[in-house]
């Protein structure tokens, strides 16, 4: 897969899946694996495996990479495969290239969450990781640490297919455009769909997305919008899935994973709660709140109680 494949689909949208577990707290590679191959058959340019959203710091280093393994089969060509990938260096290296070996097309390098870490080490962690692996590399940056100089250090890297910037900085991000025009950067907004507009009009393009788990077709059609330049649409359609993205915000973004897995029980596909430290799952009132937005999407059906 070649930097230049990955770069287009990242500009599209990199939907990162659930993890199912079981009723014995063990992973349901089966169920995981449907999930997968229903997000790719919609249309997403980029599903992103052992993302936040896939609960990867809860995971273990085996269950990631069968994560990875997993999603590369059941995407079965029709999506990109993008392996989140981390932890310590050596870990990082060595689960990016199984996944490979497992089929992945591109690895994601979560941000380093070490509370000593320097900024300028953090960017090197990165491009360490990049030279080290022959599959491209997706950055992702959750916070505002990393300075200009240092994100165009990572953003420019040949091996580098993108950045997620997932920072509400948005002078650094505009910065960061500033200074890599006319080079390989590849700025990605990190945050969403409710974020997604306003990075576009500072020069990022594509975004993430947690809701291609419960309704890809809003996320596609969103993604159209910004891509044809019709911002007033984008709103309006984001405004729809405003009450939603609002309750992932919940307990400090801690229900954040919470709130995708409950739709996706609401919508007849249980794949149990979440691992701690996440919120294990919604309170009545909010799975009534959860089920009133959810239900009054068309394009989807509520199950029955």
């Amino acid at each position: 897969m070649t930097n230049d494949t990955v770069r287009k689909a990242l500009r599209g949208i990199s939907g990162v899946h659930v993890t199912a577990w079981g009723a014995d707290g063990e992973a349901d590679w089966a169920v995981t694996a449907k999930i997968v191959a229903r997000i790719a058959a919609a249309g997403i340019h980029n599903i992103v495996s052992a993302g936040n959203t896939g609960e990867f710091y809860p995971m273990t280093t085996d269950e990631v990479v069968r994560s990875h393994a997993v999603a590369a089969q059941a995407a079965n060509g029709k999506a990109l495969v993008t392996a989140g990938i981390g932890r310590s260096l050596r870990e990082a290296v060595s689960t990016g290239k199984l996944a490979a070996t497992a089929g992945c097309d591109a690895v994601m390098v979560h941000h380093p969450l070490d509370p000593f870490a320097a900024p300028q080490s953090q960017a090197d962690y990165i491009i360490a990781i990049a030279e080290a692996l022959t599959l491209p590399v997706v950055a992702y940056i959750r916070s505002d640490a990393i300075g200009v100089k240092d994100l165009v250090r990572v953003a420019t890297h040949a091996n580098v297919a993108g950045v997620k910037f997932a920072s509400t900085n948005a002078m650094l991000l505009a910065e960061c455009v500033r200074a890599t025009e006319g080079t390989s950067a590849n700025w990605i907004c990190g945050l969403a769909e409710g974020w997604a507009a306003p990075f576009y009009a500072l020069g990022a393009r594509g975004f993430t997305s947690g809701l291609v788990n419960v309704a890809p077709e809003r996320s596609l059609s969103i993604w159209q919008a910004l891509e044809a330049g019709d911002f007033a649409k984008a709103r309006a359609q984001v405004s729809e899935i405003a009450g939603f993205e609002t309750m992932r915000t919940k307990y400090g973004n801690g229900a954040n994973v919470t709130v995708v897995k409950e739709a996706l029980g609401l919508l007849g596909t249980p794949v149990g709660p979440v691992r701690l430290p996440g919120l294990p799952e919604l309170n009545e009132a909010e799975r009534a709140e959860l089920r009133r937005i959810v239900a009054g999407w068309s394009a989807v059906r509520v199950a029955a109680e």
